[in-house]
């Protein structure tokens, strides 16, 4: 039996991509699991893949009233929480001149301000399980930035700092954090899939990662993942 049996976690931006495959990996190691989205429709549909010991919340990351809400009902549910993945995210790829100020606001507030309210939220109940995990999902872009993604490049360097200072601030409460950088996955996230694309990392390759990390010995704490594909296209 899965050393996760019994536990709750909460899974952002869970109905599609790479938080529904997390979701899916964790409900294969009966795990509890709570998925947010903003669309009552793909959580839905999301909840016929996961079967029973799943439950979904309609939230947006970027309202902390909705975080609040969410989170309260999930542990209400199922009686506490002990993990979070914050997986939500959103990408806009465009020059810096020509991005509004609400695509730059849009990008900025899910990926990094909403990561904040999450964690916000969910430390109370971490904190009354004598512990948990706390998992931020982020990407290469963090480290390695590249044209036409001011925001988003930005917006995951700010994830990766936050989450090395929260780690730092939490971990002697038995809170472990940690973020995940992978590099090109073939999802639709910001209309990138693409077919032929077999060499990008799958969703499930993020997951099974996310899962190794919560199954790690507490003794000791990978802080950060790096995760890319293993043969890329060759340049030149």
């Amino acid at each position: 039996m899965s050393t996760l049996s019994g536990k709750t976690a909460i899974v952002t931006g869970g109905s599609r991509g790479i938080g529904l495959a997390i979701a899916r990996r964790l409900v294969t190691s009966d795990v509890k699991v709570v998925i947010t989205g903003t669309k009552e429709k793909p959580l839905q549909d999301a909840l016929r893949q996961l079967g029973a010991l799943a439950i979904a919340q309609a939230a947006n990351v970027r309202k902390y009233e909705d975080v609040e809400r969410a989170f309260a009902a999930a542990a209400s549910h199922f009686g506490g929480v002990d993990i979070l993945i914050n997986n939500a995210g959103v990408g806009v790829f465009t020059p810096v001149a020509d991005m509004s100020v609400e695509q730059w606001h849009d990008v900025i507030d899910t990926n990094l301000t909403g990561v904040f309210y999450c964690c916000k939220a969910v430390l109370p109940y971490l904190r009354r399980r004598g512990g948990g995990w706390i998992i931020n999902i982020s990407s290469l872009a963090g480290k390695n930035a590249f044209p036409e993604a001011a925001a988003y490049c930005a917006s995951k360097s700010g994830l990766n700092a936050f989450s090395e200072s929260l780690m730092q601030e939490v971990r002697h409460d038995g809170i472990r954090v940690a973020y995940v950088m992978p590099g090109s996955v073939n999802t639709n996230f910001g209309g990138h899939q693409t077919a032929g694309a077999d060499w990008k990392l799958s969703p499930d390759d993020v997951a099974e990662v996310v899962v190794d990390l919560l199954e790690h010995p507490a003794r000791s704490l990978p802080s950060r993942v790096e995760i890319r594909p293993a043969k890329p296209p060759k340049k030149g």
